[in-house]
């Protein structure tokens, strides 16, 4: 699915209006938490992810934590330095539409894991279940060519991205290791089911697979 470049392409080798649109949104709100502490507790508190109130119902949380940043300027900027990196070249090749199906399924997937494997009070902020998750398309594509010099050279970028990204969880508190984990399967799920369509309807097809993720991911968690 995401061809054998170099991962390092960025927003501006093209238009990639989803990831711009993401890290402009991400960043505004992050940047409101320094202006206005006032304004920007409410928010967050109605968007993070709160296991007990998953429970309890509010399922759309597992969207929307994508959106919080608490621990700092380093949280944002590894994460939207990864959003950056990782974003364009996967939405210029699949389209604006399963780009944000996917980013949305992982950050699902990403909760959904946090949910299952961490406590019933913890409270979770941050993009990385969704990061991770373009970590696992990534790795879907480079594991697909791997007898290739582009498909080898791909993982080992990816290698040394995962390595930065992982250790965010031991000196960031309230990043979860379980959503990272959640985000890259799912990730490395949906790539690899993308990379066998074809046709004039593989968009649609990509866009109902990552919803499918995503509603696994929320059912998971109410049933």
């Amino acid at each position: 699915m995401v061809r054998g470049r170099d991962v390092r392409s960025g927003i501006l080798g093209g238009s990639a209006p989803v990831t711009s649109g993401i890290i402009g949104v991400t960043v505004a709100l992050a940047a409101l938490r320094f202006l206005s502490i006032d304004v920007w507790s409410p928010i967050a508190e109605s968007l993070a992810l709160a296991n007990f109130l998953v429970a309890d119902g509010e399922w759309w949380r597992m969207f929307s934590v994508v959106l919080v940043h608490a621990g700092g300027i380093t949280h944002i900027l590894f994460n939207m330095w990864a959003l950056y990196v990782l974003g364009p070249q996967i939405e210029r090749e699949v389209g604006a539409g399963p780009f944000a199906a996917l980013y949305l399924s992982t950050a699902a997937a990403g909760s959904a894991f946090a949910f299952h494997l961490g406590d019933i009070s913890d409270v979770s902020v941050g993009a990385s279940g969704a990061i991770f998750g373009l970590f696992g398309i990534w790795m879907a594509s480079a594991v697909r060519r791997r007898n290739t010099m582009a498909g080898r050279a791909i993982l080992n970028q990816l290698g040394f991205l995962l390595l930065i990204n992982a250790a965010i969880p031991f000196f960031i508190r309230n990043v979860s290791w379980q959503g990272h984990l959640g985000g890259l399967v799912a990730g490395f799920a949906i790539g690899w089911a993308w990379s066998q369509l074809r046709g004039p309807n593989a968009a649609m097809l990509r866009i109902a697979s990552a919803a499918g993720v995503a509603i696994v991911a929320v059912l998971s968690v109410l049933v």
